[in-house]
């Protein structure tokens, strides 16, 4: 079983997010040439702002920090969403039956709570890892952008996959 921890639903009841704040800030120190571009945000700070108000800690049943997820670049009015951008990434711990496991549950909350048509990830033709889960997760290949962005001074491709509504309730 997994959990969902809004990082931004602080109150003192949930102090504890500022614990899994330094665990993100590692992830994301230690895979984060996964993540981003030469533009992206400087500092994980930043990088978490980015998202607002949509990031959320991944942890176990127990509490144990797994990984993180975020949404961003929302396409629709606020009352009717059509499509967000996923972003997420998870601790060596949890590769392989928690990442499925974790990704399936996430997706069909953002299906449920947001009422999105199409979730769509956009990354590095190198990330092996992510594109396995994203495909297990029954987002398809969509396209591949040539020398899209900058990264480590080269250019880059960039590969997009959609997930669709239809996945999870037919139609």
């Amino acid at each position: 079983m997994c959990k969902f921890i809004n990082v931004f639903s602080f109150s003192k009841s949930n102090i504890p997010i500022l614990h899994y704040i330094l665990k993100v800030k590692n992830c994301y120190l230690k895979y984060g040439k996964y993540l981003h571009d030469d533009f992206a945000p400087s500092n994980v700070y930043d990088f978490i702002q980015s998202f607002y108000p949509y990031f959320w800690v991944i942890t176990d049943y127990y509490g144990k920090f797994m990984g993180f997820v975020g949404l961003d670049n929302f396409i629709g009015d606020g009352v009717v969403n059509f499509s967000a951008e996923l972003t997420t990434c998870f601790d060596r711990c949890a590769w392989g039956d928690f990442t499925k496991y974790s990704a399936k549950i996430f997706l069909k909350k953002c299906f449920d709570e947001f009422g999105l048509y199409k979730i769509k990830s956009q990354i590095f033709s190198d990330n092996f890892r992510i594109k396995t889960l994203l495909k297990y997760s029954g987002f398809e290949y969509e396209a591949t952008l040539p020398q899209d962005t900058i990264r480590g001074g080269k250019p880059q491709n960039i590969e997009i996959y959609s997930l669709y509504r239809k996945y999870y309730y037919g139609g």
